[in-house]
């Protein structure tokens, strides 16, 4: 039997119902087009909103990353330290932070899966100056900590925990304590729930093309051609946003996924880092899931198309045996890929780029944490 294609145009019923007469149309049904729709009806319940998604899932990242509910490692903060002043660098921890917190309010920890077990960084003995640099800066990076979250010492030296890891070729633990892990699945499934409860439209298949001005506002055009017609448009596409605005200051990133079948006393809990970041890993159940590798590969990386590649596949499974899993026996259940954007800088961009066009985009691979708070900035600018 032939596969359904839909129609080429649109009866009047549909035109009129679902493509005009709409305030606000969000592209992208991820994490943060998905808060701020929900944003918007908290503030202004009579707007008529619609998230349109050209996926039947919001493939990109918010539903294939790792569900690391993390904040920064310390790795990563002595290199942002390097780059950008230090107020800058704890203002945007502050920020993710505050995107946790409004995530776990609203989703819900059951419903989240959310548990706290810690976010460990892994030292190998070539990282060694790089550890004493996060042993020397533990007071102070605790004490910067403690402002945002009012936790004392919530990084701390771990390396009594190696062993009880079964780590091999590791030197060094750091712990921070407050950071976490999540279903990503669930935390969206939730969230177009209760979009749909506060009356937002969901409208999957639509692959918006391109968009221009009119009298009354913004027509957008889909591949069907299809026109919706809206008074403002917010693109949240994050590593896709440049085919509709190929003007943003980002680039689009690949990382590559594995999931383990469940593995017979796992002694892995907690979220992992290793190898200043580009490679992190962490248990689901006792499942063991890894990602990363891109830097290997940079410029092949930097693309949003989606797949896996001999190389980085190759790398993955050898880390698993040789440092994360020695002594276990291991099968692989899954691959996969997810499609972020990074930028020179790494806060986001939130900002009217046109008359009634906005973009809430470039989140770093931080998007779990710092997603909520982004859709609710763009929301906040929406509406003024």
């Amino acid at each position: 039997m032939p596969g359904f294609q839909p129609p080429d145009t649109l009866s009047y019923w549909e035109r009129e119902v679902f493509f005009r007469h709409l305030d606000v149309v969000i592209v992208g049904s991820g994490l943060v087009g998905l808060s701020a729709a929900i944003c918007l009806k908290e503030r202004q319940p009579e707007l008529q909103i619609a998230v349109i998604e050209r996926g039947m899932l919001p493939f990109g990242a918010s539903t294939r990353n790792a569900g690391f509910a993390c904040f920064g490692s310390m790795t990563e903060l002595l290199d942002d330290l390097h780059h950008t002043s230090e107020d800058e660098v704890w203002a945007l921890v502050e920020r993710r932070w505050a995107g946790l917190q409004r995530l776990r309010a609203r989703v819900g920890d059951v419903r989240l899966e959310y548990e706290t077990h810690g976010g460990y960084e892994l030292f190998r003995p070539e990282d060694e100056a790089t550890f004493r640099d996060c042993h020397e800066r533990l007071p102070a990076f605790n004490a910067a900590i403690a402002k945002i979250t009012g936790t004392t010492d919530s990084f701390q030296i771990a390396d009594a925990q190696i062993q009880r890891f079964g780590f091999q070729q590791v030197q060094h633990l750091v712990v921070n304590q407050l950071e976490g892990q999540l279903h990503t699945g669930k935390m969206i499934a939730t969230l177009l729930q209760i979009a749909a409860a506060k009356g937002v439209m969901l409208l999957n298949g639509i692959d918006i093309q391109h968009w221009e001005s009119d009298q009354h506002g913004l027509r957008l055009h889909s591949t069907r051609g299809w026109v919706l017609h809206t008074r403002k448009m917010l693109v949240a596409t994050n590593g896709f946003a440049r085919q509709l605005l190929p003007a943003l200051d980002m680039v689009p990133a690949r990382n590559q996924v594995l999931i383990t079948h469940p593995i017979p006393g796992l002694r892995i809990q907690g979220t992992f880092h290793y190898d200043r970041g580009y490679f992190y890993f962490r248990n689901v159940g006792n499942r063991l899931l890894l990602g990363g590798g891109r830097h290997l590969a940079m410029q092949t990386e930097q693309t949003d198309a989606f797949g896996t590649t001999p190389l980085i596949r190759g790398v993955l499974i050898d880390l698993l045996g040789k440092v994360i899993l020695p002594d276990q026996v291991f099968e692989i259940d899954n691959w996969w890929s997810g499609i972020l954007a990074i930028g020179m800088e790494k806060k986001p961009i939130v900002e009217e780029v046109a008359p009634n066009v906005y973009v809430a985009v470039r989140l770093g691979g931080m998007g779990v944490a710092i997603g909520s708070l982004v859709g609710e900035e763009a929301a906040d600018l929406l509406l003024h």
